[in-house]
């Protein structure tokens, strides 16, 4: 049995490189961490990365459930391939001016 090793690079090009089949969902999650890199990150009991310690962000595509996180306060969608938000969902591509 192979075991396997996830290593998530700072860079969503580098997974292109290193990855044969790289996964959309790391991609998505690489892109965001990179573009709020001057933040406080951690790694919450529910959603994708907890902001400053006041901000839930759960990652994922255009039809990713907001239920993960629905009962935490300050929580957020980002979703990719939509082209605008509505209430707590932002577009992943929004966050890319932040670099």
């Amino acid at each position: 049995m192979i075991n396997k090793i996830v290593i998530k690079v700072n860079n969503t090009n580098l997974h292109n490189t290193y990855c044969h089949n790289p996964n959309i969902g790391t991609i998505r999650e690489v892109f965001f961490k990179s573009m709020i890199f001057e933040h406080k990150i951690e790694i919450p009991k529910k959603g994708d990365f907890w902001v400053d310690e006041k901000y839930i962000f759960e990652i994922g595509g255009k039809n990713k459930s907001y239920k993960q996180i629905a009962d935490m306060p300050n929580s957020f969608m980002v979703a990719d391939d939509i082209e605008v938000g509505f209430k707590n969902k932002i577009p992943l591509w929004l966050f890319g001016f932040l670099y």
